[in-house]
């Protein structure tokens, strides 16, 4: 889904490291950081590489859905938002979310309908997860920022897709409908980022940069 709603395609638990090296509990404030070591960029290019695999043949299944049952296109919505999400949760810096998107667009742009739109499409969903953060100059790393973002996401998508899915002409019940799926899928997509990151940062991934 197109971000803007034009297409059939939707248009880390440890928390981040203190200046003497030490580790600040999640949701705690935390000085920003606006450095962007090598392996922060490593990192992103790997989840924006993997986000871009996944998302590649989602804008066709979602172009396919548009095509033939509009309404259930929205179902896999959420998915354009994981790659974000994980960004933001496992490496908690400024832009990681918003440069893992544009590498998926990247990625998915050769393999989309719809070309080098495919990266504004993942630009305009990983916003949403970079949002909650920027709100507050990424001083908070709180797991409810995260689904926030992604509730935020899944009341402005409906609005801007409106004419897109002709949403205008359903009954109220059916609007209501579609704003629930919406929702559901978009929090799924946050919370599926959550649990991704969750699992990398047990691991091992991503705490030499939050270090």
């Amino acid at each position: 889904m197109n971000g803007s709603g034009g297409s059939g395609e939707p248009s880390g638990s440890g928390a981040p490291g203190e200046p003497d090296g030490s580790s600040a509990p999640a949701g705690s404030s935390a000085p920003v950081k606006r450095r962007f070591p090598t392996t922060m960029l490593l990192t992103c290019a790997a989840i924006g590489v993997a986000g871009g695999i996944v998302l590649a043949p989602a804008g066709w299944l979602s172009n396919f859905l548009f095509a033939t049952v509009p309404f259930i296109s929205v179902a896999p919505a959420g998915l354009w938002l994981v790659p974000g999400v994980i960004a933001a949760r496992l490496l908690q810096r400024p832009g990681a979310a918003m440069l893992v998107g544009l590498i998926s667009g990247l990625v998915a742009s050769p393999f989309s309908s719809t070309g080098f739109g495919m990266v504004l499409t993942t630009l305009w969903w990983a916003f949403f997860a970079e949002l909650p953060f920027l709100l507050v100059l990424w001083r908070r790393w709180s797991t409810w920022q995260h689904y926030a973002g992604a509730a935020v996401c899944a009341i402005i998508y409906p609005i801007a897709a409106w004419y897109s899915f002709n949403l205008g002409t359903l009954p109220l019940g059916l609007q209501i409908t579609f704003f629930a799926i919406t929702m559901l899928s978009c929090l799924a997509g946050a919370g599926l980022g959550v649990l991704i990151a969750d699992r990398l940062r047990t691991a091992g991934v991503g705490r030499r940069v939050t270090a």
